[in-house]
């Protein structure tokens, strides 16, 4: 009886205790809050922080076909037996909805990166931001502005119209509307052209304590860059030739015509290169990089990835199936085959010497490896059945990686060239093209075609009379295939539709379905509308 009378006082104490008025005060540890940054070590990391977050685009594993979301159901490639899941109403476009996964993942991703940039970008304005000089304000604002011009370039070209945000959330918000695409591109036009203004050339970059630069960092050819390819998709051609002429002229960048680097004492081709895993960064010798968002192996570097990248399993085929073929680094680690070339990229695309299509680019012969079973070991592997669609597909060799640590191959430790020299010659000529100028848009696709043929200009030079839209699209695919998001550059040209139903309308297996010219935009997320609730967020026509 006594213990119950004890505890019974115990607990009136602790019952007037917590009557007290202070207990009741909230006292918070932490806060998602954003703060105002106000010194260059918080400042720095902040930034570093938003490559780290755009790498969580890139390594996004959680739903694996995620990489194919962007390729098949295009010009390019199909989906395969082994198609995962998200990629789905990508090729069967009837079910494209409101509540599909990969619309509100790119819609997510770009607005956490939208809000993170105005932490930093609203700090540099702030009269407390005191410990950074005023050019180190501009040179921080600068390399934010340029990745919320990513980030709204992005929405623009998948969603259209879409809010504007350029302050940090300090609370929720529910009265979201879409702006003007005309305002979405004016925000951009303004981050980037104060970013080409403030961020430093690409051999000024900073430095890392022991002196190598940090080329993964942004630099103003960056910029260029993007402003080039934002005022194509705005139809304003000749402001972006003068962006793209810029970086072609600038004297930082020449196109990889010999071998270097990792692997040059094996069987390859200076094209092959500059996908190998260690050539691919400006301090290897890639001299066609312009952005190489860098990872590193997560066994020797914390953080190295930010998550498992599944570029190799979706490109690469599943060649292990077939019986005397076993996992190696000369095959490229394992692939899963979720993907697989279109019958036009095969069969159509490429001339007759073209580098870009060598046996080390795109691999079309497989020979049995493994020596267990020397019945087979060193023959070539006929294609028979569907295993051309699946285990044996040809395929870009871009996305190879072997870690004899990880033979399973789950994740993919690569570095991911976002933006290079190629590409901008593919821009610069759709700029020219646009303004008529035919001539000058065919000797910037011949600097291409100079350096993929051996015999140039017996073979492989183009003339005027050979420069379409669907020409330069066409060099786009031979040259940046396995690397663009075919997806948005379609979607950006407005070419999708046509492209789609007329060069990949003969796939057997998942074939292109119900493709109409609503999917040149894709759905706001229905979750976004619905938790919108005091204002309206509209939907895209057609969803």
């Amino acid at each position: 009886m006594k213990a119950y009378i004890k505890f019974g006082a115990l607990a009136l104490l602790g019952l007037a205790s917590a009557c007290k008025s202070d207990f009741l005060a909230e006292k918070p540890y932490s806060s998602y809050t954003p703060v105002t940054l106000n010194d260059s070590l918080g400042t720095d990391a902040s930034l570093v922080g938003l490559y780290t977050h755009v790498s969580t685009i890139f390594s996004y594993s959680d739903q694996q076909g995620w990489p194919s979301v962007w390729q098949v159901g295009t010009d390019v490639a199909n989906a395969t037996t082994n198609q995962q899941g998200i990629e789905i109403p990508y090729y069967n476009y009837a079910l494209l909805t409101p509540t599909d996964g990969a619309a509100s993942f790119t819609w997510n991703r770009n607005y956490i990166l939208v809000n993170l940039t105005n932490i930093i970008i609203n700090s540099m304005d702030s009269p407390t931001m005191t410990g950074l000089s005023t050019g180190g304000k501009a040179r921080a604002s600068a390399e934010a502005k340029f990745f919320r011009a990513y980030a709204y370039n992005n929405l623009a070209t998948c969603f259209g119209g879409v809010p504007i945000l350029t302050q940090a959330l300090t609370a929720p918000k529910t009265d979201f509307v879409r702006a003007t695409l005309d305002d979405v591109n004016k925000l951009i036009v303004d981050d980037l052209t104060f970013a080409v203004a403030n961020l430093p050339d690409i051999e000024s970059v900073r430095a890392n304590a022991g002196g190598a630069k940090l080329y993964g960092r942004a630099n103003k050819f960056m910029a260029m860059q993007l402003l080039g390819e934002a005022y194509l998709r705005m139809g304003k051609p000749d402001l972006a030739e003068t962006q793209l002429q810029g970086i072609v002229s600038s004297g930082r960048f020449s196109l990889i015509k010999k071998r270097y680097g990792v692997g040059t004492s094996q069987p390859g081709d200076f094209y092959h290169d500059m996908f190998i895993y260690g050539n691919q960064r400006r301090a290897q010798g890639n001299t066609e990089a312009i952005w190489v968002l860098e990872q590193e192996n997560p066994n020797t570097v914390v953080g190295g990835i930010t998550n498992n990248p599944q570029q190799r399993r979706v490109w690469g085929p599943a060649y292990y199936n077939i019986s005397g073929m076993s996992l190696s680094d000369s095959t490229g680690g394992r692939g899963i085959g979720r993907l697989r070339l279109s019958n036009w990229v095969l069969y159509g695309l490429y001339g007759s010497g073209d580098i870009r299509n060598s046996q080390y680019n795109i691999r079309r012969r497989f020979v049995y490896n493994d020596p267990s079973k020397p019945a087979t070991f060193g023959k070539v592997v006929p294609y028979t059945g569907t295993d051309t669609l699946f285990s044996i597909a040809p395929h870009t060799t871009k996305w190879y990686q072997y870690n004899p640590a990880d033979a399973f191959g789950f994740a993919m430790i690569k570095d991911f060239i976002l933006m290079r020299l190629g590409e901008t010659y593919l821009l610069l000529a759709e700029a020219q093209f646009r303004q008529g100028k035919l001539s000058d848009a065919a000797n910037s696709i011949n600097a291409l075609r100079q350096r993929s043929f051996a015999n140039y200009p017996t073979t492989g030079q183009v003339s005027s009379a050979d420069i379409t839209l669907d020409f330069i699209l066409d060099e786009r695919a031979r040259e940046l295939i396995g690397e663009e998001n075919r997806r948005m550059t379609l979607m950006r040209t407005k070419t999708l539709v046509d492209r789609a139903t007329r060069l990949n309308s003969n796939n057997p297996v998942n074939p292109i379905r119900s493709l109409t010219t609503t999917h040149l935009l894709m759905p706001i997320p229905l979750n976004e509308i619905q938790l919108n609730k005091d204002a309206v967020l509209a939907q895209n026509p057609g969803y």
